[in-house]
């Protein structure tokens, strides 16, 4: 039978998500977790794969088990697991269900502290600079006019295509932070944080916003901005259609 696993994740201590062969990650943790706790062998596959440092507040994993699942089992997980991995909902689907090739789409924020804070200096990319977010917005609208985003993506990596399907991008002030909220059906490697360094750079003054028209369509990354770092990246949603689960 095939299980959904919902969890969260703080990346800092971790090399993505992703299982690699000379650094820890989450996905390996979780395997070790499910595969003690269950007492056989059990492999994940999750929703896609977050870089180095980079966090989730909602990741979506599946895994097989032919036997029931024992009572208690989050709780179970839970009191195993580091502290800087959660689990929510074991939830039963279809056998064809897929936690990554069936997401309808998935959500990122990217955060920005604009004054120095020492409580989250590791959970927020500090730039104590002025931002234009109307100038950010209007870039954003630009954004949506778009399928192919290779100017956004890492080099040299191995798709068949870059397109995305970008549903939502925006920026909002909360508090002493700037959010950028970015919603598509897929994204590319680097993909979100070579946006917001290239959108920093419009909100900077540095660049026009007319000229993120060029950017995309040059499909060079070097004409793109800088890719700002990892620890204010978080992937805080992933939808799903009703029917894969039981």
């Amino acid at each position: 039978m095939r299980f959904f696993i919902q969890l969260s994740y703080n990346g800092k201590a971790y090399h993505g998500w992703q299982n690699q062969p000379d650094a820890i990650s989450v996905q390996e943790i979780l395997e070790n977790a499910l595969s003690t706790l269950l007492q056989q062998k059990i492999a994940v596959v999750g929703a896609g794969r977050t870089d180095a440092g980079v966090h989730a507040s909602q990741m979506f994993a599946h895994f097989d088990i032919v036997a029931q699942l024992p009572d208690n089992l989050i709780f179970k997980l839970n009191s195993f697991l580091p502290k800087d991995i959660a689990i929510y909902n074991i939830t039963p689907v279809n056998d064809k269900a897929h936690a990554r090739f069936d997401a309808l789409s998935r959500t990122y924020n990217y955060r920005i502290s604009t004054r120095k804070n020492v409580f989250n200096f590791d959970y927020a990319y500090t730039l104590q600079k002025q931002l234009d977010i109307e100038a950010l917005n209007k870039a954003c609208e630009i954004l949506l006019q778009y399928k192919d985003f290779q100017c956004f993506s890492k080099s040299h990596t191995d798709v068949k295509t870059y397109n995305c399907k970008v549903m939502q991008a925006e920026w909002n002030a909360i508090g002493d932070e700037l959010v950028f909220i970015i919603k598509a059906d897929r994204f590319l490697r680097n993909m979100v944080r070579a946006i917001v360094g290239t959108l920093i750079n419009i909100g900077l003054g540095k660049m026009e916003v007319e000229h993120l028209h060029e950017i995309i369509e040059s499909k060079d990354r070097s004409k793109a901005g800088f890719s700002v770092p990892a620890h204010g990246l978080y992937l805080e949603g992933i939808a799903y259609p009703k029917h894969i689960y039981l």
